[in-house]
């Protein structure tokens, strides 16, 4: 990524796709919001990205990320606390102002994924536990993309 599509993701604000922080050692936080983001709860299909080393005004920290804090970030993707596993990459992202480490989560086609057995989801601007009709409309989404419709399947037959 390069620092001027950092700059395009960073201006968009905090929201259901974006969640800054200069926190460095909260793994619940950033565990939640990779799965709120593996989630799509609006059922966008965009990327959402959790992007380390930026205040919630959109300013750089000046952070710097070391080889430490990437594996324990990369690490959070097969550690067995999300399930199913997410789809995301990690990348350091270096500017002038300081490092940002960017966190890039796909949309799961396996819903719902769930952290620690809960589910999360973005509600805006702030991640949540979902509600089970929340739950419910996250497992049908699954159920549209994995089976034919019987309309489908009475066609086939024809």
């Amino acid at each position: 990524m390069t620092k001027e599509e950092l700059q395009k993701i960073i201006a968009i604000d905090e929201g259901f796709r974006i969640e800054l922080t200069t926190s460095k050692g909260d793994m619940d936080k950033f565990q939640e919001a990779i799965c709120a983001f593996a989630n799509d709860m609006p059922g966008s299909g965009k990327k959402g990205y959790l992007l380390i080393g930026v205040y919630d005004d959109g300013k750089i920290s000046g952070m710097k990320v070391d080889d430490a804090l990437m594996k324990r970030i990369s690490g959070i993707r097969s550690d067995g606390n999300i399930l199913p596993l997410p789809v995301m990459t990690t990348e350091k992202v270096q500017t002038d102002e300081g490092d940002v480490l960017v966190v890039e989560v796909t949309p799961s086609f396996d819903t719902p994924v769930r952290y620690r057995g809960r589910t999360f989801i973005r509600i805006g601007p702030r991640r949540d536990i979902a509600s089970a009709e929340e739950e419910r409309i996250l497992a049908e989404r699954v159920l549209q993309v994995c089976q034919p419709s019987i309309q489908d399947h009475a066609v086939k037959q024809q």
